[in-house]
């Protein structure tokens, strides 16, 4: 090996040297449409099948090792020829067809929006994902190309991605790092028209970083991937971009440095101007100061007013249900990495500081990339209706007064791209039944509902084969296992020939973080051997996943799994699949027939592994938490418990590891094998139908993105575009209001509260209110006066209140003003309202400014014909 600290080394690129007629088989393998189209796959599988599994599924790698004779021979097959036109004629119309949005009559100017994440899940051979992250994020790309969304992705380009798996004769995790033959993937540099590759550079303390671009096509939508590994740059500089979450503190705000601030320059120096930017997760955050910085520079704002166009521009998804699981840095690491930054923000050190903590005075409080982003973002959301009331309650101290019902985070359930995860199988029996519709309209969910016409016979004879796959796959993978741990070939052999292609196989595979509770189904391991060793009836369990290579506790469940299974004599019965990727999760989420998730309530953002099952009618059994809050209904899975709450952990595992045992003795085990003459399960079958047509329109990112769309994207980029009209003169005029208001704001108050509530009201009745407000300098214009209505609870708090804005009647001098208006009461019960002034005016639209939100007191008056209390609701 020779190094390039001895001599200079000067690179050079080879391709594939293919017969002219197989040219367009570079063009699809560069291309990662290929990943969502059975019958590009099919393509290289025929071509070399050896190679294609040996290659882990990469085209660009096996094309260049594919034995030239084979490639000829190929070239001379009329049959060969004529699929691969046939791929590409369908590759063509994907560039070619109508976009959704302007199919919809929706674009308003076609906006562009950048698309952040630290990990992108796309395909197993390009190995920069960890889990649902990357893969929710890799599916997000797919669904905006099939939807033809004007959308760009940026990310980091690992060298090492991250890391791979494999187990020691005791169960224990052990990790190792390859390096991505970044030549023989399909990515390529991204050059300026001279041939040079684009750089940008990034600042830390002391020297600049220069940083590489890369770009990988999915479909008509591009992944710029920025990459720290050059020769200019400081050995600890070149490593970077070495793995994905790995390394210490200073590593990570290194990698997040790079990924928001970098990125931001790479697509300038691209010549993209993005409209919108969506921070998937607060690794990306700074990618706001950066934004904020260049519209100073462009602009000559101040921070204030450049912040404000910039914030309605950015969009921030949390997937975080618990404040542990955010980035969060210390104020001295902020000093040092920032300190010859900050000045070109017009922004001082401790102004900085503040944006990144839930208590803008607390000094030694640490800085949340979370919060960052909640700050320099006015659209927020979570990943699950659950989620979103979690994150609400979680980050409501950002908006001190404000209910936690109208803390401004809503939420859009994640789900999966629908093409990626289908087995190939799934995918040609739905084409003769969903016809041409489902894949020219893909925006068209109601496609769907035609699984109910696919015969019960059918759709059981491809779970049957899927299953078969799978089994015969797991045999491969538990034999080379074993043998590799010290297990005589021939045992090993004979344990993985017992796993059963016709038992029922539960699936579960995830990161194994201890609250996902891998374990669970361990906990009465009589019980559990008793179902195992049920001849009659057989069960068996297939589980994969990763734990961090810093989690201990995560690696010490899945030693307790493999030596549960080693040491009951179980493991042809319950089998731990090392090293999942998407490969992997392919296989089992289309060849299980149920898939279980343990998790604890409120700890799972959403989960999506649940959802790919779905989608190939794999029923779900899982805990009430994430998506399935609220996907879950009788007829298409089960529910471990009823979503309730337990003060002592060991006592809830003891609960919901008995509730799972008895759903799969008493539920899904008879329905599973209660068969027809034919050997068909009708109630099985019925239920994976309505679990098809019920989740897949749903739980799919088409869905997904398109409701970004609507909710954020189109939203934030006319939020933008008014802002930016006239010189940015509507960015300035708000910077200017909100200084305005916070100076002001102190001198508000309620001074007095009139209210027709002496007797009871009926159900639609209608009362009268009148407030008098003291504004000081405020104009009427300025601000809304509003009650706010609701239940009232035991302790006298108004449950999910609505608000109702109050009409200006006339000024009383001396800053007074009377405000008035109507309640009509919608249910019976004991209700209360409280009044509030909040910013008025066009400007304010779709946005709550943190400390700008005045509760009326009880110092302060209240007055009603039966001289009711207002409730504080402060």
């Amino acid at each position: 090996m020779l190094s390039p600290q001895v001599a200079r080394i000067r690179s050079f690129k080879v391709i594939p040297s293919l017969p002219e007629p197989l040219a367009p088989l570079l063009v699809i393998a560069n291309n990662l449409w290929w990943t969502w189209h059975p019958e590009a796959v099919e393509l290289f599988v025929r071509l070399e099948r050896n190679l294609w599994r040996k290659y882990k599924h990469n085209p660009v790698k096996m094309l260049g090792a594919c034995p030239q004779e084979a490639l000829e021979e190929a070239a001379r097959d009329e049959g060969f020829l004529t699929s691969m036109q046939r791929v590409l004629q369908n590759m063509n119309r994907h560039f070619t067809r109508t976009p959704w949005l302007q199919s919809m009559g929706l674009e308003p100017g076609r906006p562009l929006v950048a698309y952040f994440c630290a990990e992108f899940g796309l395909t197993e051979c390009l190995q920069i994902y960890s889990g649902g992250l990357g893969g929710l994020a890799g599916d997000h790309l797919k669904s905006a190309a099939e939807l033809g969304l004007p959308l760009v992705g940026v990310g980091l380009l690992y060298r090492h991605g991250y890391f791979q798996q494999y187990l020691n004769p005791d169960g224990w995790q052990q990790e190792y790092y390859p390096d991505l033959d970044f030549a023989n993937l399909p990515v390529s540099r991204v050059r300026h028209g001279s041939g040079e590759q684009v750089r940008v550079a990034v600042q830390l303390p002391g020297r600049d970083v220069q940083v590489a671009l890369w770009k990988v096509q999915i479909g008509v939508v591009n992944l710029y991937l920025l990459d720290t590994n050059l020769q200019e740059n400081q050995p600890e500089d070149r490593g970077i971009t070495g793995q994905l979450y790995g390394g210490d503190m200073d590593m990570r705000i290194k990698q997040e440095i790079v990924l928001g601030i970098g990125g931001v320059r790479a697509l300038a120096a691209v010549g993209l101007k993005p409209d919108v930017y969506h921070m998937n997760e607060g690794h990306s955050a700074f990618l706001a100061l950066e934004r904020i910085r260049m519209l100073i520079a462009e602009r000559a704002l101040s921070f204030g007013e450049a912040r404000q166009y910039a914030a309605a521009g950015n969009i921030f998804t949390t997937h975080t249900p618990v404040p542990a699981g955010i980035d969060r840095f210390p104020p001295e690491m902020i000093h040092r990495y920032f300190r010859d930054y900050h000045p070109s923000l017009k922004l001082d050190m401790e102004g900085l500081l503040a944006l990144g903590r839930e208590n803008v005075f607390a000094k030694d409080e640490f800085f949340s990339m979370a919060v960052l982003a909640l700050r320099t973002a006015d659209w927020a959301n979570g990943v699950s209706r659950l989620h979103g009331h979690v994150s609400r309650a979680m980050w409501q101290n950002i908006w001190p007064g404000v209910p936690v019902e109208e803390v401004p985070i809503t939420h859009v359930t994640n789900g999966v791209h629908a093409r990626s995860w289908l087995s190939a199988d799934l995918i040609y029996l739905l084409d003769r039944y969903l016809g041409e519709r489902w894949h020219n309209k893909p925006a068209d969910q109601s496609v769907w509902m035609a699984v109910n016409e696919v015969p019960d016979e059918e759709l059981w004879r491809v779970r049957l084969r899927r299953r078969q796959r799978l089994i015969v796959w797991a045999r491969q993978c538990l034999r080379r296992q074993l043998e590799a741990r010290g297990t005589n070939p021939k045992q090993a052999r004979a344990v993985a020939d017992s796993l059963d292609p016709d038992a029922l196989t539960v699936g579960f595979a995830r990161r194994f973080a201890t609250y996902k509770r891998a374990n669970l189904l361990l906990r009465d391991g009589a019980r559990l051997l008793r179902m195992l060793n049920n001849t009659d009836r057989p069960i068996q369990f297939i589980i994969a996943g990763k734990a961090h290579p810093a989690d201990g506790g995560g690696k010490d469940l899945i030693r307790q799994i493999v030596q549960f299974a080693r040491d009951s004599n179980a493991r042809h019965k319950v089998v731990f699949v090392e090293n999942y990727d998407i490969q992997v999760a392919r296989y089992l989420v289309q060849g299980c027939d149920v898939w279980l998730n343990t998790p604890r309530r409120g700890m799972e953002a959403s989960g999506t592994s649940g959802m790919k099952a779905a989608l190939n009618g794999v029923l779900n059994c899982s805990i009430l938490d994430g998506w399935w809050d609220e996907a879950h209904e009788t007829d298409i899975g089960w529910a471990i418990g009823l979503g309730e709450s337990y003060p002592n952990p060991d006592a809830q595992d003891e609960i919901e590891s008995q509730a799972l045992y008895d759903l799969l003795e008493n539920q899904i085990i008879p329905l599973f094998y209660d068969r027809d003459e034919h050997g068909v399960p009708r109630q099985w079958v019925s239920r994976m139908k309505k679990c098809i047509a019920t989740l897949a329109p749903m739980f799919n990112t088409n869905r997904m993105v398109q409701e970004y769309a609507e909710k954020f994207y189109l939203p934030a980029f006319r939020r933008a575009s008014m802002l930016a009209s006239d010189e940015m003169k509507k960015a300035v005029e708000l910077a200017h209001q909100k200084e305005r208001l916070h100076r002001l704001w102190h001198h508000l108050a309620v001074e007095e509260v009139r209210a027709d509530t002496g007797t009871p009201l009926s159900v639609r009745d209608q009362f009268r209110v009148e407030v008098t407000a003291q504004l000081g300098e405020l104009k009427p214009e300025e601000v809304r006066v509003q009650v706010y209505v609701g239940l009232l609870d035991n302790d006298g708090r108004i449950i999910d209140g609505k608000a109702a804005d109050l009409s200006h009647q006339e000024a009383l001098g001396n800053g007074r003003h009377r405000f008035q208006g109507s309640i009509a009461t919608a249910t019976s019960g004991r209700h209360g309202f409280a009044v509030r002034v909040i910013p008025g005016g066009e400007i304010f639209r779709d946005i709550t400014e943190p400390g700008l939100i005045h509760w009326e007191q009880f110092s302060q008056q209240a007055t009603s014909a039966g001289a009711v209390n207002i409730p504080n609701a402060a």
